[in-house]
């Protein structure tokens, strides 16, 4: 449906939880026309309920903060276009990951998840004055994880289980085995070949579908079962 035959307003269905209030619940916002998900969103807080609670930094998709369902699929809502997703959208937390408030969920589960080798921050080692080596276009970086959570959500086995880590955390691990840096490398793919690691995944690929940062953590998590090789799954 075209902005024009829905003259010019959307209905957010958006979902509601706060603590201490009994069970959740949908309302539905009638919103102007706006470029993406977020604006509308703001849009619902500034003008019609200011205790939608949302979270959201950057505006152009390299935070993560803003990672929500829309219209059931794992999105950024600052980047994804209001006007193509018809008459009613309706917007849901993350899923896999505990809801704190509206569409907050908890971020602590989602990094909770990450072994213990892999560092908050990474400093950058090359100088300003260094000259890349021929052909690095073609590594793989898979800093470029920004940690939103989408991946998670899409994951069907994290919907089967709270114990499983995740595909972000096993893609961080294979990417900590590519570049060590020092860590222990038997000591994180001791972690991958645990019962709820590498050998759980079930290779939907949805994660990799799921993630807007271009960092394919299903390819990732295949690369680190060649290396589990003859460690043979313990699950």
């Amino acid at each position: 449906m075209s902005a024009a035959d829905a003259g010019g307003r959307r209905t957010y269905r958006v979902y509601r939880y706060k603590r201490g209030e009994p069970g959740w619940r949908f309302d539905m916002f009638d919103v102007p026309i706006t470029r993406t998900v977020l604006e509308g969103l703001r849009w619902i807080q500034l003008h019609l309920d200011r205790t939608l609670a949302i979270r959201h930094s950057c505006m152009h998709a390299s935070c993560g903060t803003c990672g929500v369902q829309v219209n059931g699929r794992e999105a950024l809502a600052c980047v994804t276009p209001a006007d193509d997703l018809g008459a009613t959208i309706t917007v849901e937390p993350l899923a896999n990951i505990p809801v704190l408030t509206d569409l907050v969920v908890d971020m602590r589960e989602f990094v909770a998840r990450f072994p213990d080798e892999i560092p908050s921050l990474r400093a950058a080692e090359q100088l300003p004055e260094a000259t890349p080596l021929e052909g690095i276009d073609a590594y793989d970086r898979f800093e470029d994880c920004i940690e939103c959570g989408l991946c998670l959500s899409a994951c069907p086995v994290s919907a089967t289980s709270n114990a499983y880590v995740g595909p972000a955390a096993l893609a961080a691990a294979q990417r900590l085995l590519e570049e060590p840096r020092g860590a222990d490398t038997d000591r994180v793919l001791e972690w991958a070949d645990a019962p709820f690691a590498g050998w759980r995944c079930h290779a939907a690929f949805e994660c990799t579908a799921a993630c807007p940062s271009d960092v394919r953590p299903a390819e990732r998590i295949m690369a680190l079962r060649g290396r589990l090789g003859g460690r043979g799954a313990t699950s």
